[in-house]
């Protein structure tokens, strides 16, 4: 206890970490603020189909992303997920069409030029999704909406323009803020700002799985507690896959691509076993939210509404396997994009370092994409089943909000995000030649850039 007040101390006393960890947490308080901003011509007291809608499966996931902005018809109610998915598709550019990739490469520039297109793609994105929201709160909620239910105060045209301009407004302020926070803040800003969004769920969730407990057919108190246990022992085990391996033997990788020759004393390879992080699971939500998005355009269509039921049912088969796969997929798609073996290859060859008994260059570099393919499917594997956890913890009777902690989309993120800040300001006290946050060792974060 000693030793955490003294560390406390120590990032008081470093006026600039100081500056941006408050920064930090004043950027999210506006953002939590308009979270609760209802949009114009929405009367809040009739949205109780709408919160029924999100309350659970998929399109409450998305809710808490937003941090309850979705249900709430707030100004911000699309979040930042439009962003997430700009990034993606900016991304899979990189790979596939050679102007983008040339940009990738081209350091300082190249990023800014990639930034631009993510937000000119994201109010695109918005476009779309701001109208499919705004027929879907018509559904849902037919009476909150003051156009409809009077039509001589305001005209649904003027509100459908006015409301779907406000939220492409909404989504692009929580951009910038988030970039805000990047810039000036602690950590990276897009992720901090979804993190707090689960986390604002994770009391209401406690206490909805407290009381349920408590009735005479819930269990009582002791099953509540062995329920906690296991989300900590869960928590753990998502702490070590988001963390992977920082190094690993020489002699392990020579085993898993059956090369026989050790080599002599015990010697490392800078790779991690779960390269990509929580990337994966980011972009495969991202994916599994657009059949939600199209079936928000045809609310009277029994197929759409059909289709969208069952991709979107956390219970359901088709959902976990396809999001299963989805994982796996990215795992392997983001592995390859922050692993480049043959520039690690080529870095070791200048440094006049080796694998011993395997050749310099192209050699060395076929040697680490092995290695690397053979790790990343069992850590693609874990990520997959810890992601559709939720789906079994709810099965044995959790409450549907305190369900999505036990692993899932959630969990990972909200674990990820915060290694990747507390590193980050253990980075700040080493460097002015404080103790870290940790006496064992550097935190270990994700180690990759998070687009979320």
């Amino acid at each position: 206890m000693k030793n955490f007040i003294q560390t406390l101390q120590n990032i008081f006393k470093i006026d600039d970490l100081r500056t941006r960890i408050v920064n930090t947490i004043l950027f999210l308080l506006i953002y939590r603020l308009a979270a609760h901003v209802v949009l114009p011509g929405v009367d809040p007291s009739q949205l109780s189909g709408l919160k029924d809608q999100t309350s659970g499966g998929i399109l409450g996931l998305l809710d808490m992303f937003a941090g309850g902005a979705f249900s709430q018809a707030s100004i911000v109610a699309l979040g930042i997920m439009p962003y997430i998915s700009a990034s993606i598709v900016v991304q899979l550019l990189g790979i596939a069409v050679p102007y983008f990739q040339k940009l990738q490469k081209e350091g300082e520039s190249g990023r800014n030029k990639l930034n631009q297109f993510t937000r000119i793609l994201t109010v695109i994105v918005v476009m779309f999704q701001a109208p499919g929201y705004l027929i879907n709160l018509k559904t849902q909620a037919p009476g909150a909406i003051i156009a409809y239910t009077n039509p001589g105060l305001i005209s649904p045209t003027f509100f459908m323009i006015m409301a779907t301009l406000i939220i492409i407004g909404g989504t692009l302020f929580v951009m910038w803020l988030g970039e805000r926070i990047t810039e000036k803040g602690i950590g990276n800003g897009i992720s901090l700002i979804i993190m707090t969004g689960i986390i604002a769920r994770l009391p209401f969730a406690l206490r909805d799985e407290f009381f349920s407990r408590l009735n005479e057919q819930g269990g009582g108190l002791v099953v509540f507690l062995i329920e906690i246990v296991a989300l900590f022992a869960i928590v753990m085990a998502v702490i070590l896959l988001v963390q992977g391996t920082r190094k690993i033997p020489v002699q392990f990788a020579k085993k898993i691509v059956g090369n026989k020759q050790y080599g002599g004393a015990r010697q490392y390879i800078p790779l991690k076993v779960n390269a990509a992080g929580v990337m994966p699971i980011v972009f495969a939500q991202a994916i599994m939210f657009i059949p939600a998005y199209i079936a928000q355009f045809f609310p009277e269509s029994d197929m759409w509404r059909g289709f969208a039921a069952s991709i979107t049912d956390f219970n359901s088969g088709l959902y976990n396997v396809v999001f299963a796969t989805l994982i796996i997929l990215f795992t392997y798609f983001y592995t390859a994009i922050a692993v480049n073996p043959s520039q690690m290859a080529d870095d070791m060859k200048k440094n006049g370092g080796f694998i011993p008994g395997v050749k310099p260059g192209r050699k060395t570099s076929e040697f680490i994409d092995d290695v690397m393919s053979k790790i990343t499917l069992p850590g693609s594997i874990f990520l997959a089943l810890v992601a559709i956890m939720p789906t079994f913890a709810k099965a044995i009777g959790i409450n549907s909000n305190f369900a999505q902690f036990y692993g899932g989309t959630s969990l990972l993120i909200t674990v990820g995000v915060i290694l990747d800040t507390l590193q980050q300001i253990e980075s700040h006290l080493l460097m002015r030649h404080y103790d870290g946050l940790m006496k064992s060792g550097r935190i270990k974060g994700r180690s990759t850039p998070a687009t979320a």
